[in-house]
């Protein structure tokens, strides 16, 4: 346990900080699990729009520096090119 009042002001404002990039983390799974089930139920147009949706979404969260851009950009990269594919086998 922390002793002095700055490493206690510290203790709190990490475990604040944990909790507010643990949700944002979890935003950035759920939009990518969105993608994944508008492409699976075969809606194309629907698929496209949470597409657009989400890459807001995975952009935001790639600036704020919560998972890598790189990272952020494989994810909308494959998401985009599985939409893609969806449209071209329909």
């Amino acid at each position: 346990m922390a002793n002095s009042a700055q490493a206690r002001k510290r203790a709190r404002q990490a475990s604040k900080a944990n909790s507010h990039n643990s949700a944002l983390r979890s935003k950035f799974r759920t939009a990518i699990k969105a993608v994944r089930k508008a492409i699976d139920a075969g809606d194309k147009a629907a698929a496209a729009e949470v597409l657009k949706a989400s890459a807001k979404t995975l952009d935001i969260i790639s600036d704020k520096k919560i998972v890598h851009k790189n990272k952020a950009a494989r994810h909308k990269s494959r998401l985009a090119a599985a939409v893609k594919a969806m449209q071209a086998a329909q």
